[in-house]
């Protein structure tokens, strides 16, 4: 199985003003156990106590979350299964809270949900309790210091007892090479360097990272366009186009508008509304 380098993602790729988030919360990722590197992106922890609401708002990645949800307002602790969401994704923080994700791998969460295909999560937001009974989010969102909530995910994630499997460590590893290279268009172009059929490609996708590879390729190219929006500079909009393999400045622009509610121009501290 092919792991993870060296540690938690340190960009905001996907994060619609991520400074303004992260000036109202703590936010800090974290890397799981050895074991359990080669299949997740990372843990993340977000704390807030706000005099004010604040919405969130994420493009998310092509990956599967289990988020665990602790808020003041009387709610009894949460566990929900997130599948890869198509949109783009609101979550309104009020009052005091915290939460603790799991973010799998494009392609690394089947092994801990063996019995089904990705795709039967994909753009759903669903209590995980009825496919992980034996979780305990108390354990997880009880500790105040982050090593031991890092400590009790990775208790629950070794004690499901993932198995290697070739099929997720492939869609990992394709996964990875449409994130890294801008160059990767076209899906049957990575389908012949995988030595698949580009049907037997968008397969692998549906059992594994619960999405096509064309949407994959796309929404890295939508991260990347947000990137650039919020970058604060001058953005070349009809050569980052030609760079991420857009006929044309406005199928990206049209694109990124669709996925974000608002055109590239308008993009700043509150423009996205959902």
């Amino acid at each position: 199985m092919s792991a993870q380098s060296s540690g938690p993602r340190r960009d905001t790729r996907g994060i619609v003003d991520a400074a303004g988030l992260f000036a109202r919360v703590r936010f800090r990722r974290h890397a799981p156990a050895p074991a359990l590197r080669p299949y997740l992106e990372h843990y993340w922890l977000i704390d807030w106590d706000l005099a004010e609401p604040h919405a969130s708002h994420v493009v998310p990645h092509p990956s599967v979350n289990l988020v665990f949800q602790r808020y003041d307002d009387g709610r009894p602790d949460l566990f929900e299964l997130s599948g890869v969401g198509l949109g783009l994704a609101t979550r309104k923080l009020s009052g005091r809270g915290r939460v603790c994700g799991i973010q799998f791998r494009p392609g690394g969460f089947r092994p801990f949900a063996p019995r089904f295909p990705v795709s039967r999560w994909t753009d759903r937001v669903i209590p995980a309790d009825p496919v992980y009974p034996d979780a305990d989010p108390t354990a997880v969102l009880s500790p105040d210091r982050d090593e031991d909530r890092v400590a009790a995910l990775d208790a629950f994630l070794l004690g499901l007892d993932p198995r290697p499997d070739p099929q997720a460590e492939l869609a990992m590893d394709l996964v990875d090479r449409v994130r890294r290279d801008r160059s990767l268009r076209r899906v049957d172009v990575l389908a012949r360097e995988a030595g698949l059929s580009t049907r037997s490609l968008q397969r692998l996708f549906a059992g594994w990272v619960g999405v096509g590879p064309k949407w994959v390729v796309l929404r890295y190219r939508i991260h990347e366009a947000l990137e650039q929006a919020e970058s604060g500079g001058a953005v070349d909009w009809a050569r980052l186009a030609g760079e991420l393999g857009y006929a044309d400045q406005a199928h990206l622009v049209r694109d990124f508008t669709a996925t974000l509610g608002a055109p590239p121009s308008a993009l700043r501290p509150g423009a996205v509304r959902r």
